[in-house]
């Protein structure tokens, strides 16, 4: 189809207007309330693309989508003769449009037609100007846009050069996609290859161009693919260096340029790679959350650049085109329904929240979000999702935490309106987002009652907190005047007032999501009023006031309360540990139940106690602070037992290293039958006990599995800072703390858990390492290495082995602990080494000559843990290979001196009392070049026949176990 990009005019009119300087600020004055710091959930782009990128690059995607669905050209050549090839027209030229044309070049309806409009119950404004009529939309141009063209290109404030350039190019390649769709092409690529410097005013622009693609490329194909990148491939590696050199310098672009082939390929292999559910596209705009900017871009051109709290009145065949570029940037109606929701709420926000059709639109587009969510389980929407929600949920609450201060009656349609936005956004994220919201006891938690509970009580002891400052200032204030007003005098009228105002103007609001909007006392809090009055009205009498305090019996409300809610804590912990319990029994250890790999039982747990301490700190009652601490000191040994029972039968270093087989002398010449390694095994089976014998067969207890232990571990041990601010945070909001119960953060620590995190992050990198090494690598480490002759088997099927293992654990665990794993790999691995070489058994034997066999398999070893740099820092595998490096050169020493030097140094150990007859010194296992003990295994395992006859006559050891 040679028409796919022909005559791509979108159907400019006679008085084609000039979009607007883009505006930094927004045209409304802000109030009070507006957000300056509102970022995008929808994410951030770890390229340097700007958003005057993000925009240009929106439109070219809406140009190269924009035709109709019969393959008719996108609009028809005006006036052929004194158009361009695009049938685009100059201001200055007529546009008598062809019968013919398509949609786009359709007359745009009126606003009373808009059926979104309706939907989103925004009202059509009566005096609104239209895109193209206001300031700076040049001389003379004063009509509206006709058509939807028209209109995408001033609202997204494009110039005409830069339109007319794009369409240019989109026609030179509508010539090679004969029978494509537009989703099968790259267009950056294309759009590099189409247009050269010539077509552009001066080399600075075209330069700035070209970069701007070539950083879309590499947003779109390394930074953010739709399909992740494999390390490994060339391809990415290609680009990545291409689009480096041509951000320094510009590369040629022709067709037959051998730099823009070579860019081809390396873009074509990247964007064609395929996730199984769209085979025939091309993936370069796709990807999250490069996909996600470009389109909330057009979503914005929705709104008036006149007026920007006003929805165009075009919407309707505006929104029908943009959907047109959901082929290309990957998105689908619960991506729209998701980003169209925050475009509308955050405009809501940016334009100083004067436009109450904006929020309640938001809140509409909520209801559907709503819907997708109950629907679908896509852990990438989920977590857009997520974020979405919690940016507006967090904006909404920082008004609604003290909306005393935030609302009045002159905006309280604006607090119903951010209520109910901010209800419907927890409600999602309680009911329908990831486990870490979710409740397992659903019915039990009505998320609008306890939020708008949460609201009212924060609210009042913030109000309550600043009536009860301003009535002692006005008691210092009037202290020394005569007959100065009683400060409870002052505090009860200001109470009453404020009791009042909580009535007539927020509980009508509140009471829609709370049927008990009001203040709740506590008992203790009347009776110690009621008895100070009592006090200062007899203060007077004869008796001072005992008789009418002796009439007045204490009720003890403090102590009642406190009972109640140790009560309280009791039952809180033990159904926590319960839980535990039950739920580590089921607990699988996955590294793919979440993204960060730990597990979804930790996830829970910490959720678990930070809702207990939610529910705590919300008690009606007044002793917070002295109750605290038996709260803590019980969640801490609730957690302290999670993480104990986790890695309980996951084993230590111990269980791992087998048991050293009896000394032999080497059988020279002989084929080694390897009797020793059926001794070993057994003994090995023995060495295990019994519990972790069972779980080798047992999937949790494998690598992946025990590191997926180990990034809980880390979870769990990070949290317990935030849990500790947040009940700094909590005592900071509560009414009975005092000064002293929270400036000291320091004292409200979790004392067990984070000890216990440590100790199982050690215990079990240790296991992992020494299990890979010692049982699931035996097979390669003592059935294989140096095994009979060493030079035909030597250490390599080991490193292979070891970097598959190596792999497992970068890919599983999380960074932060990943340099302990590896390193205790390392030093697993040459313990292993060691063992083989000192305690291989009769099956090795290595003569002088092997040295340098062993020395460089060692070198090997240590090169696959330095990883050309990427790997373990050079001190740190010095430091852990040091022993190996002392005991090597002892493999390439002389018998004769071995001997000699065996002699000295058990003289040496034992005294005179060796001079008679040399003692055979113990295993340690602690291998030392000075060592007696390691000496003798070098002498034992050296094959020559002056080693063989001192090993038979000094201690008369056999050939055979």
């Amino acid at each position: 189809m040679a028409h796919l990009f022909r005559d791509l005019s979108l159907g400019h009119s006679k008085r084609e207007s000039t979009p607007p300087p883009l505006q930094t600020k927004p045209r409304m004055p802000p109030s009070k309330l507006t957000s300056t710091d509102l970022q995008s959930p929808l994410g951030q782009l770890a390229s340097q693309l700007t958003d005057s990128d993000l925009r240009l690059t929106a439109y070219d995607v809406f140009l190269a989508v924009c035709r109709t669905s019969s393959s008719k050209p996108l609009s028809s050549s005006a006036s052929a003769s004194n158009s361009d090839s695009l049938g685009y027209n100059s201001p200055s030229q007529n546009n008598n449009h062809s019968p013919n044309s398509p949609a786009l070049q359709r007359s745009l309806t009126s606003a009373a037609a808009s059926k979104m409009k309706k939907a989103l119950g925004l009202k059509s404004p009566g005096s609104k100007k239209s895109p193209g009529s206001g300031p700076g939309s040049g001389e003379g141009k004063s009509k509206r846009p006709t058509t939807v063209g028209e209109l995408m290109r001033i609202q997204m404030r494009i110039p005409e050069t830069v339109d007319s350039r794009v369409r240019r190019a989109l026609l030179r390649i509508g010539g090679g996609l004969v029978g494509r769709r537009i989703e099968s092409v790259v267009l950056p690529l294309e759009l590099l290859q189409q247009l050269k410097q010539s077509d552009f005013t001066d080399q600075q622009e075209y330069d700035a161009w070209q970069k701007r693609n070539l950083k879309v490329l590499e947003a779109g194909l390394l930074l953010h693919p739709r399909v992740s990148l494999d390390k490994s491939n060339n391809a990415s590696q290609r680009l990545r260096q291409i689009i480096h050199a041509a951000l320094d310098r510009p590369i040629e672009t022709g067709k037959n340029n051998e730099s823009m082939q070579v860019l081809r390929s390396a873009v074509m292999s990247l964007a064609s790679r395929s996730d199984g559910s769209f085979s025939d596209s091309c993936h370069w705009a796709d990807g999250i959350p490069l996909n996600l900017r470009l389109y909330e871009m057009l979503l914005e051109t929705c709104f008036d650049i006149n007026d920007e709290t006003s929805i165009v009145e075009e919407v309707d065949e505006l929104m029908e085109h943009i959907k047109k570029t959901w082929v290309v940037l990957g998105i689908n109606q619960m991506l729209h329904n998701l980003c169209f929701t925050w475009v509308l709420f955050h405009r809501f926000v940016a334009t100083g929240q004067v436009e109450m059709d904006l929020l309640y639109a938001a809140d509409g587009q909520l209801a559907e979000v709503a819907k997708d969510a109950k629907a679908t389980k896509d852990p990438d929407y989920s977590k857009i999702l997520s974020s979405t929600l919690t940016s507006v949920l967090g904006w909404a609450e920082k008004r609604l935490l003290a909306y005393h201060d935030t609302f009045d009656s002159g905006n309280i349609y604006t607090m119903q309106g951010i209520v109910s936005l901010g209800v419907s956004a927890a409600k999602i994220l309680v009911e329908d987002v990831s486990t870490e919201y979710r409740r397992k006891r659903k019915g039990e938690v009505d998320v609008a009652r306890n939020r708008i509970d949460t609201y009212i009580r924060s609210s009042l002891r913030t109000a309550f907190a600043q009536r009860m400052e301003k009535a002692d200032s006005s008691r210092r204030a009037s202290k020394n005047q005569p007959n100065p007003l009683p400060v409870l005098a002052i505090l009860a009228k200001d109470v009453g007032e404020l009791a009042v105002h909580e009535t007539k103007v927020f509980s009508p609001i509140l009471k829609g999501w709370h049927p008990l909007a009001a203040v709740l006392r506590a008992a203790d809090k009347l009776e110690k009023d009621l008895v100070q009055i009592a006090v200062e009205d007899a203060v007077d009498s004869e008796d001072g006031g005992k008789a009418i305090i002796r009439e007045m019996p204490p009720y003890e409300a403090e102590t009642a309360i406190a009972n109640l809610v140790k009560g309280w804590i009791k039952t809180r912990l033990d159904r926590l540990k319960e839980w535990v319990d039950r739920n580590l029994q089921q607990e699988v250890w996955n590294p793919q139940a979440n993204q960060e790999g730990y597990a979804p039982s930790a996830v829970e747990i910490l959720r678990i106690i930070d809702e207990t301490l939610d529910a705590f700190f919300q008690l009606p009652i007044p002793t917070h602070p002295a109750l605290l601490p038996d709260l803590m000191a019980g969640l801490d040994k609730c957690l302290q037992y999670y993480v104990m029972k986790a890695k309980s039968g996951c084993g230590t270093r111990n269980t791992y290293i087998p048991t050293m087989p009896a000394l032999t002398r080497c059988e020279i010449g002989s084929k080694f039958q390897g009797v020793w390694k059926k001794k070993e095994k057994s003994q090995n089976s023995q060495k295990r006990n019994s519990q972790v014998a069972t779980m080798n067969g047992d999937n949790s207890f494998g690598i992946p599995q025990l590191c997926v232990r180990i990034n809980t571990f880390h979870r769990i041990r990070s949290e317990m800072d935030v849990l500790e601010k947040r009940i700094i945070t909590h005592l900071r909001n509560c009414e009975s703390a005092h000064v002293e119960d929270f400036s000291n953060g320091l004292s409200k620590k979790f004392e067990l858990t984070p000890s216990a995190c440590v100790e199982g992050v050690q215990l079990l990198s240790e296991a992992v390492a020494y299990k890979i090494v010692f049982h699931d690598l035996s097979h390669v480490l003592w059935d294989g290495l140096y095994v009979g002759e060493p030079s035909s088997s030597r250490i390599d099927p080991l490193l292979q082995e070891l970097e598959r293992n190596l792999l497992i654990i970068s890919e599983t665990v999380h960074e932060r602990v990943r340099t302990r794993i590896i390193t205790d790999t390392m030093k697993a691995s040459c313990d292993g080494f060691l063992l083989v070489l000192l305690a291989g058994g009769p099956s090795r034997a290595f003569s002088r000559q092997d040295s340098q066999i062993i020395e460089d398999d060692f070198k090997s070893l240590k090169d696959l843990f330095w990883a050309n740099g990427d790997g373990l820092p050079a001190d740190l595998i010095d430091k852990f290979s040091y022993t190996v490096r002392g005991v090597l050169p002892l493999f390439r020493t002389d018998s004769e001196s071995l001997i000699e030097r065996f002699r000295r140094v058990t003289l040496e150990t034992y005294g005179s009392s060796a001079r008679s007859r040399l003692p055979l010194p113990p295993t340690s296992g602690q291998w030392n070049p000075t060592e007696p003990n390691t000496l003798l295994r070098v002498l034992c395992y050296r094959n020559d026949e002056t080693a063989s006859k001192f090993l038979k006559k000094t201690y008369n050891l056999p050939k055979k176990l």
